[in-house]
């Protein structure tokens, strides 16, 4: 029995058919533009989602021996899609980078208060639901007085598509908008966003039935799915004790729990798990500044991925100067939407080279305070913890990670694990009966690990000094 997995990426979408025991069958990507109309902002056109969903599961069906019985989804959390009653979108999706809201998110976690807000999972950051909401019902009252539905990315693109309108526990628990130890919409945060509680759409469990879509020519029972790292997480067929690393355009450190522990210092997100309300949580540390900095830095600089991976062969030294990441302000562990990105310690003996591995250096330490919120909030991190996402592909700066985190990283190649937990969910499974298996350990060096442990100390004076200047 095969499943079609359906992956609502921020900038692309990824159609699967995906057996019943995880393996993908056939794959296909279909990429859609982000807009920024104003600084800070991030669009997309929901129209363009449908086109590319409707491309790529052509691709990926006509390639497939196998015929899927059923469809699931996976989707990119905190985003916001306002409709009229025939789901029609009133503007453009806002998307969980979008920055527009930062006063909102500051005015929430003043209103509202820490002990609430661990109620919540998190701090209140920019781009959630529940903080564009309130900016929408400021800006944009037209719009929300003609609003039937308040939908998150993946729940609009499968009502759009003939299923039922609702969400489910994991996508519900990063809007800010739901008590995550219950699992229901609260209050509180609703009263606070200025929304109406009948444009929420009911929490369904993330496997039951959600009604028929009809795509790639195909009309196929669906089921509600589930958040991109709740659908990983199944995917890749994580318990409770379990975790991982991933590193892409941004870093996620997830360690995986069985009771809803809030992290009071809201350094780090507590979310559901896929599945029925209860079924379980994971903590995360979000990481917005991987390939996202990497990539304008080195450009800036006249260089490629290549070359800097070429300079951290030469290895981190004492003299390299010191790269703060922060290019568009940071999650964990600062929750700081004006953070900004910077260099110190350049002097007359610095090397293109040197400059070029400090980026990467950068990025590295990023992952490696976003695992030490993780742990110092009580999250359980595996002995051997699984790196995931193409960032982790190359061997030196898989090593570079090993060292910064001074943690033994089990390389795991599991590209496709949220469209492949999206089938799962689609078939109606809670669970993957066959986990990924990793290729190899890549274990921490002694003499690195110090060192780069100290030039972390030495970077958090610089954002604290810079924090502080403002």
């Amino acid at each position: 029995m095969t499943s079609l997995g359906i992956d609502l990426g921020t900038g692309s979408v990824k159609v699967a058919v995906v057996s019943s025991d995880a393996t993908i069958l056939s794959r296909s990507s279909e990429p859609y533009p982000i807009t920024s109309p104003l600084p800070g902002w991030a669009e997309s056109d929901p129209a363009d989602w449908l086109k590319a969903c409707e491309k790529a599961a052509r691709e990926a069906l006509g390639s497939s021996a196998e015929r899927p019985q059923d469809a699931g989804f996976s989707g990119q959390m905190h985003g916001v899609v306002v409709t009229d009653a025939a789901l029609n979108p009133l503007r453009p999706a806002i998307l969980w980078a979008d920055t527009r809201s930062a006063d909102e998110a500051q005015r929430m976690n003043t209103e509202l208060g820490a002990d609430q807000m661990a109620q919540l999972g998190s701090g209140a950051v920019a781009g959630f639901a529940a903080t564009t909401l309130a900016w929408l019902t400021h800006h944009e009252p037209d719009v929300m007085r003609k609003a039937r539905y308040v939908l998150q990315p993946k729940d609009w693109l499968r009502a759009a598509l003939g299923g039922f309108v609702g969400t489910e526990p994991s996508d519900a628990s990063g809007t800010l908008l739901c008590d995550v130890s219950t699992g229901d919409w609260a209050d509180v945060p609703v009263s606070w966003s200025g929304v109406n509680r009948e444009l929420l759409p009911p929490i369904e469990p993330s496997h039951q039935a959600a009604g028929e879509i009809t795509l790639g020519g195909l009309t196929l029972p669906c089921a509600f799915g589930g958040a991109d790292t709740a659908c990983a997480l199944l995917g890749l067929g994580l318990n409770p004790g379990d975790g991982f690393v991933a590193v892409g355009s941004g870093a996620q450190v997830v360690s995986v729990m069985d009771a809803p522990t809030l992290d009071p210092s809201l350094a780090t997100h507590t979310f559901a798990r896929a599945g029925h309300k209860g079924h379980g949580w994971y903590r995360i540390g979000a990481v917005q500044n991987g390939g996202l900095a990497m990539q304008p830095t080195l450009a800036l600089l006249g260089s490629s991925y290549e070359e800097a991976h070429q300079a951290l062969n030469e290895g981190v030294s004492a003299n390299d100067p010191l790269f703060v990441p922060y290019l568009a302000g940071e999650r964990t562990p600062f929750m700081d939407p004006h953070l900004r990105g910077s260099w110190h310690n350049i002097s007359l003996g610095t090397t293109r080279s040197m400059m070029l591995r400090s980026v990467l250096e950068g990025v590295a330490h990023a992952v490696a305070l976003a695992v030490e919120a993780v742990s110092d909030a009580g999250g359980t991190l595996p002995q051997n913890l699984p790196l995931i996402g193409g960032g982790g592909a190359n061997p030196v700066f898989r090593q570079l990670l090993a060292d910064c985190t001074n943690r033994s990283l089990a390389n795991i190649e599991a590209p496709d694990a949220a469209v492949a937990g999206a089938a799962l969910l689609g078939s109606g499974a809670q669970e993957n009966p066959t986990p990924v298996q990793s290729s190899g350990v890549t274990a921490p060096r002694e003499d690195q690990a110090a060192l780069l442990a100290e030039r972390r100390v030495e970077l958090l004076d610089h954002i604290k000094n810079s924090r502080a200047r403002r």
